[in-house]
């Protein structure tokens, strides 16, 4: 992402012959949305000018103040590499504010914002190298997707058996000609499973980075008559898909995170962090796992985290340490997955960091064995809490954490709370095909 001016952008629309410009923000469930408007409109655009009605949009506003104002960050200006060469669509990620001119409350955008403000008036920039997994799979004649996989590839396999290696490369590439650092791609644990990490940014841009990301690994693979998802667990008995997020705070811009003397080379502060996410992250699990259907990744044996725990190697725990230090030091949350709103994710997390830093939490020890092997028992005596089992339990525990709550704003808490009590709500008064072929007929 560059650095842009009015004046450039205006340059560069006209430079380049791009037709549309798409204005983007998300909504609170991490829904892409966007307003398209002609060249000829940029100038109202830049000046903040293109309105929405934000009575439509999921959490956003009644009808009666429906009313709202995209305002585009300038740097976010990016040409988009799949759309046709002459009559380009270019993209700037917008805020949504409020006719009077103010931030809108209920912006994912502007929640982080909010909380990266906190961090920053203590003295620190909040850095996110997310790790994103998705399944490309094939769709039927209508070109409607299924969960078949013309795939037997396995972790890091290489073609001919990953039939999607292709597709992830374009991918690559087409993410590179729009300014990401692709750190690794490769094929995951699953058929069909493959994950792509780019470089860390600050937090706001790794969020739109993500945004960005999901858009493009879902245009190319329709482009190429495959259905990319970004569900956790699609296919029951096999590996779900996670974004880990690894999570570094800077000061004076040296790693806070690092301390060369100390004897694992971790700051004090990194272990409040630590202690800080592990005391909130009931609390903000039904913003990394926002689905129904996250709580089927969630479970024992498929490398997805499912107690709360810290460790330097271990990868059956929540938190692990990977290895670099130096520069590279941060901590990885696990539990995530890719379904959630990196927005409201990031400010969460960090708004739990702040808090183990604030109130000088101490994390419990480290746990080096192999949790899943672990008796109930033995997890109890050791203080290993488990994650919620299921989304309702999950947004029982968010309401119940303040630091939670304060870090999203009245507004935003309350707007999805309701709408994943509605979500819960609709899934539990269905009756699924498990429930007929196991009741049926016995009874």
């Amino acid at each position: 992402m560059g650095r842009y001016t009015k004046e450039d952008i205006l340059r560069l629309v006209e430079d380049e012959d791009i037709q549309f410009i798409r204005m983007q923000f998300t909504d609170i469930f991490g829904q892409l949305k966007n307003v398209a408007i002609t060249a000829s409109q940029i100038q109202r655009a830049l000046d903040n000018e293109i309105m929405m009605d934000g009575s439509s949009i999921e959490g956003f506003v009644r009808i009666e103040e429906s009313d709202q104002y995209l305002y585009p960050d300038l740097d976010t200006f990016a040409i988009l590499p799949w759309r046709p060469q002459y009559g380009k669509v270019a993209r700037l990620i917008c805020e949504v504010h409020n006719p009077d001119g103010t931030p809108f409350a209920g912006d994912p955008r502007n929640v982080l914002k909010r909380v990266l403000k906190r961090a920053e008036d203590m003295g620190y920039t909040f850095n996110a190298g997310p790790e994103l997994e998705f399944f490309l799979f094939q769709t039927d004649e209508d070109g409607r997707p299924t969960t078949r996989t013309s795939d037997e590839a396995g972790y890091f396999d290489l073609g001919p058996l990953d039939h999607g290696e292709s597709t992830r490369r374009e991918i690559c590439l087409s993410l590179e000609e729009m300014g990401f650092e692709i750190e690794a791609s490769h094929h995951e644990v699953a058929a069909g499973q493959h994950e792509i990490d780019f470089k860390y940014a600050d937090a706001l841009r790794a969020a739109d980075n993500i945004m960005t990301f999901k858009l493009a690994v879902k245009t190319l693979a329709q482009k190429n008559g495959l259905h990319a998802t970004f569900m956790p667990k699609p296919v029951p008995g096999t590996a779900g898909s996670g974004m880990h997020i690894n999570m570094s705070l800077f000061k004076d811009g040296k790693n806070a995170f690092f301390d060369p003397g100390a004897p694992s080379q971790l700051s004090p502060l990194a272990y409040q962090f630590i202690a800080g996410l592990l005391a909130h992250v009931q609390g903000f699990c039904a913003l990394t796992n926002p689905l129904v259907n996250s709580y089927k990744r969630l479970v024992p044996g498929y490398e997805a985290p499912c107690y709360a725990a810290w460790s330097s190697s271990n990868r059956s725990a929540l938190i692990r340490i990977p290895a670099p230090r130096g520069q590279g030091t941060r901590v990885e949350l696990r539990s995530p997955d890719p379904s959630c709103n990196p927005y409201l994710v990031f400010a969460a997390c960090l708004a739990a960091g702040l808090d183990g830093i604030e109130r000088g939490l101490t994390p419990p020890p480290e746990i080096a064995e192999n949790i899943y092997a672990m008796t109930p028992d033995a997890r109890a005596a050791r203080g290993i809490e488990s994650l919620p089992g299921t989304l309702v339990a999950a947004i029982r525990a968010m309401e119940a954490d303040s630091v939670v709550l304060d870090a999203l704003g009245p507004h935003t808490s309350a707007q999805y709370i309701n709408g994943k009590l509605r979500e819960w709500e609709e899934y539990r008064t269905q009756v699924s095909q498990w429930e007929l072929e196991k009741y049926l007929v016995t009874y």
